[in-house]
């Protein structure tokens, strides 16, 4: 059997890194995706989807280091599992747990970490990252590749 998600969406948080005992990094944040419709009778609607994104190694790592509250990602990965619980206000409510296997920086170019002394980004393009840490696994990174 297999499954994939695929999420556009920003970062709830600054994410958090840690590592396994055995020395492994690994990075959690939350990721919102928002939808926005028009009902029949011309209301705009909006509803806000909230998912627990963890990605390891090398991804984490990079993660870690570029990602900040607000930024907007494409994330592939599996769910791991859906969890109930009730919010501060008595609210039942959900959460989807996703483990990611690629993780793709979206966004302009003004929004990737400045050099210390200032002027262009210190990472213009992000590679894209796998699960493994490997990259894009075919090699280099194209100009259809970046998403800005």
């Amino acid at each position: 059997m297999y499954q994939q998600i695929t999420l556009v969406g920003n970062l709830g948080n600054d994410p958090e890194m840690r590592y396994t005992p055995g020395g492994v990094p690994v990075v959690s944040f939350n990721l919102a995706v928002n939808k926005s419709w028009t009902t029949q009778d011309g209301q705009r609607q909006d509803k806000t989807t909230w998912f627990r994104v963890t990605a390891w190694r090398k991804t984490a790592e990079i993660v870690s280091q570029y990602l900040t509250k607000g930024r907007q990602v494409l994330v592939i990965g599996e769910v791991d599992e859906a969890r109930a619980f009730v919010d501060r206000d008595g609210n039942n409510r959900a959460s989807l747990e996703v483990t990611a296997q690629i993780i793709k920086f979206l966004g302009n170019r003004n929004d990737l970490p400045m050099n210390p002394g200032g002027g262009a980004p210190a990472m213009a393009a992000p590679p894209p990252m796998g699960a493994d840490g490997g990259g894009d696994q075919g090699g280099g990174l194209s100009d259809e590749d970046i998403p800005f």
